[in-house]
């Protein structure tokens, strides 16, 4: 009877190569006869059908020919028995095959490390060294003119961060530290757990000295022992000039203190700009829509422009046209971490009059009859 090794893994013919791989995994924990409800027979169907739909060339030629392609080639087609992958499982050679068929047992090692606490194909390591801490993010909301020119703040932050009291070594000034007497000063304690594969050992770091291998006599009084303490603190917050919506500014070592000796780790703060109800931003430029009369339009006139860094008197020459753009050059927003500037771009919005007096309606209709109905 043909198998149906999409079935047995529970995805679809169309599934992608890390979605066999998720539902491999996840049936796996569920169907190993070590565990509470366990079947031997399906977990070796699950492999079997995993040896396949795992191998990019194996998965195409199943697609075309079904599993009669793998016919007389033992557990899954691959030309390996139960034995042989029990004994690749427990720490044989990654890739080498049986009976020509090379397999790479690196997802099912790591997933019986996972799982029951050993390595398979690659074996997994307790860090038990300096580690750093965990990094924080914020996010912070800014004025327009505040994201131009840059600005320090001070902010409140709830983090973890090294005793004081004790510099972080856990113990009280003056006491001693020593050798951790439940793992002996080796930072870790060894587990052996006895499996269908055999017998087997992993490590984990210990509990009571929280891998460093050291404890103290005297645990200090101001953090219990553990090095550090979570309280709220006062930090000043350095915004760059030219920073823009949406972007992030990092300060290193302002995250939560690291473990075992190891570096703090960082503060991420996203940065929303506010709106400004004259100036628009267009990257590093400026905009704003200056408004004309008919008169200064058509007959030209110099103009004063509030740009960021002040009034700038524009010239404004005859015959200018709506949406005409003057650039006021170097009067933009500054470049992050660096001496240039953007532009200002003012924009020419003519004003049309709504209303006229007696005398302006007059004049104009002796320009119209003057120039003629296309005269503006």
């Amino acid at each position: 009877m043909a198998k149906d090794y999409y079935g047995i893994l529970g995805v679809p013919k169309d599934a992608s190569a890390d979605e066999v791989k998720k539902a491999f995994r996840k049936k796996a924990h569920e169907l190993h006869p070590d565990k509470a409800g366990g079947d031997e027979a399906k977990f070796k169907e699950l492999n079997e059908a995993y040896q396949i739909l795992g191998n990019a060339d194996k998965r195409a030629q199943y697609d075309q020919f079904g599993d009669a392609a793998f016919s007389g080639q033992g557990f899954g087609g691959t030309g390996m028995n139960w034995n042989d992958f029990v004994r690749s499982a427990r720490g044989g050679q990654a890739g080498q095959g049986f009976d020509g068929f090379n397999v790479d047992f690196g997802d099912l090692g790591d997933m019986f490390s996972e799982v029951f606490g050993f390595g398979g194909g690659r074996r997994s390591r307790q860090r038990t060294g300096p580690q750093q801490g965990a990094s924080m993010e914020i996010e912070m909301s800014i004025d327009f003119l505040d994201a131009v020119f840059g600005v320090d703040r001070t902010i409140r932050l709830n983090r973890v961060a090294k005793c004081k009291h004790c510099k972080g070594n856990g113990a009280e000034p003056g006491t001693k530290i020593s050798s951790c007497n439940q793992c002996s000063g080796s930072g870790q304690i060894v587990h052996t757990r006895s499996t269908l594969l055999g017998t087997f050992q992993s490590a984990s770091a210990c509990p009571e000295c929280r891998g460093e291998g050291k404890s103290a006599e005297n645990p200090c009084k101001e953090c219990n022992g553990q090095g550090v303490y979570e309280r709220p603190e006062e930090v000043t917050i350095k915004i760059p000039a030219g920073i823009g919506n949406g972007q992030t500014v990092k300060m290193s070592g302002l995250g939560h203190a690291g473990e075992r000796g190891g570096p703090a780790g960082d503060l991420y703060i996203h940065i929303r700009v506010k709106s400004h109800k004259r100036f628009e931003r267009d990257g590093y430029d400026i905009v704003t829509h200056e408004s004309l009369s008919v008169g200064q339009a058509v007959l030209g006139d110099t103009m004063q422009v509030e740009t960021v860094h002040g009034p700038v008197n524009l010239k404004i020459p005859a015959g200018t046209q709506p949406g005409t753009q003057f650039k006021l050059r170097n009067k933009g927003v500054p470049h992050v971490h660096a001496s240039s500037k953007g532009d200002h771009i003012a924009v020419a919005h003519v004003i049309i009059p709504s209303k006229l007096s007696r005398k302006e309606k007059k004049l104009y209709e002796e320009l119209r009859d003057a120039k003629g109905t296309g005269w503006i």
